[in-house]
């Protein structure tokens, strides 16, 4: 796909963010990229069960958009919401035994792959487009509030688009003034129909965007620097004019839909040729050019999050399950006087 994206200087961009940063988001997205390809196996070892969505071919997006937002926003994103869990604090032990169903995991074993938390991550939605306008209430929280530096952010995929939800919240979100990022990550395939053939336009952001009275801005979602220095933009515009904003990052996921999506809808070529714009060997292949690391230290970084991983694997092996006492605990039921 030919697409002209966020217009950025790569030298200003790699003294922006600093040497230790770069490195700590590499090291964030190799830690992402082992959990997926571990928790899968997991799957298909049958010790998860319910549904797995893999953000591998993803992590750039959300890593650059920690880096320049920071923790202390209010985060949303959809079922693909390993990534984000792990960016904002969740432990990988505590999200493997979520997908383990054990009782010490991120939700207590309930929630699974799709239902995610921390502080400030509002969680992950199993239904499609549902997080956007729950989003758009954090960002009119935040309004309402008068929380000076603070936005919502929202992850969607661009099959999301098409959902009657997402174009209500983006008109009540320009409607009130309200600061809310929506971050379309176009990776091509609405489960498996190619984004051609289910949204009516090409530039999703930027065709789109215009209608709600926003602004519409599109980026390398292969390229963490495009991200960043995108979202830099996009922060630093919505600090002064205090309105919504659409971006879509395009991307392109390297597994199926969800583990049980063979993927057939596209070609093995198409899909290598796709591999070749790994995010993450990108961003290698930068620290390389810039003298920062070589290949053993980068082969030895990728290692420590493999162990950390594999850890996470036992300790989620090791722990236990609910226990069925506690199943109606936390669970909202309307009592006799509420129906009298």
């Amino acid at each position: 796909m030919d697409r002209k994206f966020f217009p950025y200087n790569q030298k200003q961009v790699l003294q922006k963010i600093g040497k230790e940063n770069l490195i700590k988001a590499l090291k964030q997205m190799l830690l992402i990229r082992n959990f997926e390809i571990r928790a899968e196996s997991a799957y298909l070892q049958t010790k998860i069960g319910g549904f797995f969505h893999s953000y591998i071919g993803q992590e750039a997006i959300q890593t650059a958009a920690i880096h320049v937002f920071g923790k202390e926003q209010w985060w949303i994103t959809s079922y693909r919401c390993h990534a984000l869990a792990l960016l904002l604090g969740a432990t990988p032990n505590e999200i493997m035994a979520e997908l383990y169903g054990r009782s010490n995991g991120n939700a207590l074993g309930r929630g699974g792959s799709m239902h995610l938390y921390t502080e400030r991550m509002l969680g992950g939605f199993g239904i499609v487009s549902g997080q956007v306008p729950v989003a758009t209430g954090a960002a009119f929280s935040i309004k309402y509030l008068d929380q000076e530096g603070r936005v919502a952010l929202c992850f969607l995929g661009d099959g999301a688009m098409a959902q009657g939800a997402f174009h209500e919240a983006l008109n009540l979100a320009s409607l009130w003034n309200l600061p809310c990022i929506y971050v379309i990550e176009n990776n091509l395939w609405g489960m498996g129909t190619h984004v051609e053939k289910a949204i009516c336009v090409k530039e999703l952001a930027e065709e789109t965007a215009p209608a709600y009275n926003m602004k519409g801005y599109t980026f390398d979602g292969m390229d963490f620097l495009n991200c960043y220095a995108g979202f830099q933009h996009v922060y630093e515009e919505v600090m002064k004019t205090k309105k919504p904003v659409l971006i879509e990052a395009v991307t392109e996921r390297f597994k199926g839909h969800s583990i049980s999506d063979p993927g057939l809808y596209r070609t093995k070529q198409d899909l290598e040729q796709a591999k070749q714009r790994d995010p993450i060997a990108i961003l290698e292949d930068i620290l390389k050019e810039e003298k920062l690391v070589d290949d053993a230290t980068l082969k030895q970084w990728d290692e420590e999050q493999k162990e950390i991983v594999l850890a996470a694997m036992k300790f989620a092996d090791e722990s236990p399950w609910p226990d069925v006492n506690t199943l109606e605990e936390g669970v909202f039921a309307p009592s006799e006087e509420t129906h009298g």
